[in-house]
């Protein structure tokens, strides 16, 4: 599965405010769609292709995965100017994706800024069958600051980390995907708070999943245990590592059919 695979398509659209993004696809055009959102710093390929997870879904969940490049990454635009970067952007981006292909019988799901990015749908009245929430807990949805400020740490203080620091390696991933340090500080400024009331009144099935060694963002149990309707699993690894696991794909898929 860690084979880079090769049978996906790539498009483009502008979103609401005419900005680029792209999107990549897998699976069958006519099967029950899934949108899954990166994370920080990453790309859709990264994320969901690289190491085989959007073929398991295809494969085992019989679905078509549509996965978006958030807006500053992968082959989205990445523009400098303030004005592109309103708060809660992505989940606009995200509402403008889902309007552009028409979809309104499908499933949403994203991997750490995906995930944020998935519940701020939701709670903006995104109407998904099923959701999935990886890499994120309770309070990095409830209160974005932390991870913000320790990213804007990274960007701003780039070549002076100590090798091997968790600011080092993120660093490092960040070269491995060519990202624009300036269209990624402009995201920090996006982020907006999702209140546990709100995330108390999401009633659909959600699929709380995490590393087993990754609180980067808080607890996934504590955020399964807030979710109506939610089930928490653990795959191995941390924040970074979980996303090359097998199992992150296995368990999606798992999800989604059973």
């Amino acid at each position: 599965m860690a084979s880079s695979p090769t049978d996906f398509s790539t498009h483009r659209f502008a979103s609401f405010d005419g900005v680029e993004l792209a999107w990549h696809e897998m699976g069958a055009p006519d099967a029950r769609p899934l949108v899954l959102i990166h994370g920080y710093f990453s790309d859709a390929f990264t994320n969901w292709i690289r190491y085989g997870h959007a073929a398991r879904i295809v494969a085992e969940a019989g679905r078509r995965v549509i996965m978006p490049d958030l807006r500053a990454h992968g082959q989205s635009a990445k523009p400098h100017d303030p004005a592109a970067y309103p708060a809660d952007v992505l989940a606009k981006d995200g509402f403008a994706l889902i309007a552009h292909l028409g979809l309104t019988d499908y499933d949403l799901g994203g991997y750490s800024l995906g995930a944020r990015t998935t519940v701020r749908m939701l709670a903006g009245g995104a109407k998904p069958g099923r959701a999935i929430v990886a890499g994120m807990g309770l309070q990095g949805l409830i209160d974005t600051g932390g991870r913000a400020g320790h990213f804007r740490h990274i960007l701003t203080n780039l070549g002076s980390h100590q090798r091997g620091s968790p600011e080092w390696m993120a660093e490092a991933f960040l070269k491995t995907t060519k990202g624009d340090p300036v269209a990624l500080l402009r995201i920090l400024d996006t982020f907006v708070d999702t209140p546990r009331a709100d995330i108390e009144s999401l009633h659909l099935p959600v699929l709380v999943l995490s590393g087993v060694d990754d609180d980067d963002n808080g607890s996934c149990e504590a955020l399964a245990a807030t979710l109506p309707d939610a089930v928490a699993r653990t795959i191995p690894g941390g924040h970074m590592s979980a996303v090359t696991r097998p199992e992150l794909g296995e368990e999606i898929a798992r999800f989604l059919a059973s």
